[in-house]
């Protein structure tokens, strides 16, 4: 064999591999990205779900970024999410899409899949409150212990949500009460009753892996403050005081994040780390969350979806 065919035979495999490695987030039906939170597609370029899109496509997915209310209830946001499903589905031609939510973006995504369950090929939750937040408890205790304080804080949540949407290029109504009734232990217990599928029947567990036509996934984190140059970590340090001791992610409890089969409750990330936020910053030597995405697609596609 000569050098030049060794080269060209080097080359051929090099090819092969890449166009292997570009099909293995390839999922039969498309990826819907469904945002938490203060969620928003894009602001100023800036992915929600930063690097995770991009990462996927170039892994062979077919992905759409959603929006919803920056703070509303999971009717809302859910309804919301609903009517861009539908889009999704009518301009892909899809029969199917493939749920991915994070946060409160989860729930919504639940909501969803209950709705139209022959539309949607499974739901993953990612530090999802499936159970509800202690920390949306505290908020609400302070809206009858301290009015006069509710009284201001509330409007301007409201007013920098919908701030937040202009600059993302959106216009939806904010309700930052309904979004902490929502996330509220009793809102969510509300939620879970109408809509059970995929939750945990014991406290901690794992819920159905599988349930009307439907596939469950699950994870989240159990860090707070991960890395000293990221500003949010500073804000889950105050929003974890809420869950006294036991371990979450700052937003949401460890427990409270399981739906379907939780693939890892643990990981040691911060409820923004979960999304690859703030512009990747995370704790050293740690999971890689677009790497865990684009291994979550690789096990939609493995299972047909």
């Amino acid at each position: 064999m000569t050098i030049m065919t060794r080269w060209l035979a080097f080359i051929c495999l090099c090819l092969s591999l890449q166009v292997q490695a570009s099909s293995y987030a390839q999922t039969r039906y498309p990826i819907v990205l469904v945002p938490g939170v203060l969620g928003f597609a894009q602001v100023f370029g800036i992915d929600y779900f930063y690097g995770i899109p991009s990462d996927l496509q170039a892994n062979g997915a077919t992905v759409f970024e959603t929006s919803s209310s920056a703070l509303n209830s999971t009717l809302a946001r859910g309804e919301e999410l609903l009517g861009q499903v539908q889009t999704i589905l009518a301009i892909t031609g899809a029969q199917k899409v493939n749920l991915i939510g994070h946060s409160h973006g989860g729930v919504a995504a639940r909501y969803v899949a209950a709705i139209i369950p022959t539309q949607v090929a499974s739901v993953t939750t990612i530090g999802s409150p499936n159970t509800g937040t202690p920390v949306a408890d505290a908020l609400l205790g302070l809206t009858q212990t301290a009015p006069a304080l509710a009284s201001l804080a509330v409007p301007i949540a409201n007013a920098f949500s919908t701030l937040l949407d202009t600059f993302a290029g959106t216009q939806y109504s904010e309700n930052a009460i309904a979004e902490m009734q929502s996330m509220s232990t009793a809102g969510q217990a509300a939620f879970n009753a109408q809509y059970p599928a995929g939750m945990p029947s014991s406290p901690c567990g794992q819920g159905a892996a599988y349930a009307n036509g439907q596939h469950y996934y699950s994870w989240g984190g159990t860090s707070v403050f991960t890395n000293f140059f990221d500003p949010t970590d500073y804000l889950f340090s105050v929003t974890s005081l809420a869950f006294s001791g036991q371990a979450n992610d700052g937003l949401t409890g460890q427990c409270s994040s399981h739906f379907g089969t939780v693939l890892r409750d643990n990981y040691p990330w911060n409820h923004g780390d979960e999304i690859n936020q703030f512009l990747g910053l995370r704790g050293w030597f740690t999971p890689d969350p677009v790497a865990v995405f684009r291994e979550q697609a690789n096990r939609l596609k493995n299972t047909g979806l």
